[in-house]
């Protein structure tokens, strides 16, 4: 089984990074929705690290706010969801739920603090990309950005649990005004090697 173009379309070669918003909610059901679908994507040892927090009140985007960038700032404000792609460092404590077959796979982590860190960013930021995909599948637009202080994020919203952010991704129904035209991409023969 293929995707049909249009869905090709849809999730990768249509698909802009959106800067403005329209005045329209994404619902809790949506965020739940998109939730449900992202999780399915693979990752090592299905260790799922990822984390998120789907910033949607006033009170949430004013908190998030001083960690902004000023070039994020508007467009992060304006948008109907900013969610927090995080990332458990210790996710490995969640390893004999999610790995049930082999219940020692948490002791390849716990004994390698390097090889956790390693699996618990690459694995998490592998989900956000699962994210992204899963809102664009869902109809939603996307605006992932790294343009804050992880520092303050992590304080502000994970003093309690020490979740680490990783980046920011606004998230609804994007006003096309505000997206730049596409932008250059490298070659197959500029990225890839065949050997």
């Amino acid at each position: 089984m293929t995707l049909e173009a249009a869905a090709n379309d849809l999730l990768f070669r249509e698909a802009r990074t959106h800067n403005k918003w329209q005045d329209k909610p994404v619902t809790d059901a949506q965020i739940h929705e998109l939730y449900d679908l992202l999780k399915f994507g693979p990752t090592s040892a299905n260790c799922s690290p990822a984390r998120f927090v789907f910033i949607r009140t006033p009170e949430g985007k004013e908190k998030l706010k001083p960690a902004l960038s000023a070039g994020n700032t508007d467009k992060t404000m304006s948008a109907p969801v900013t969610a927090i792609v995080a990332y458990d460092p210790k996710f490995f404590d969640k390893l004999p739920q999610l790995f049930p077959h082999n219940q020692e796979a948490k002791s390849w982590f716990t004994s390698n603090d390097s090889l956790a860190a390693t699996t618990a960013f690459r694995n998490g930021t592998l989900q956000g990309a699962y994210f992204i995909i899963a809102a664009r599948s869902l109809g939603l637009d996307t605006g992932a950005m790294s343009g804050f202080d992880n520092d303050a994020v992590d304080k502000a919203f994970f003093a309690e649990n020490g979740w680490r952010s990783n980046f920011l991704c606004n998230i609804g129904y994007g006003d096309w005004s505000g997206v730049f035209g596409r932008s250059p991409r490298l070659d197959f023969d500029e990225a890839c090697l065949l050997t």
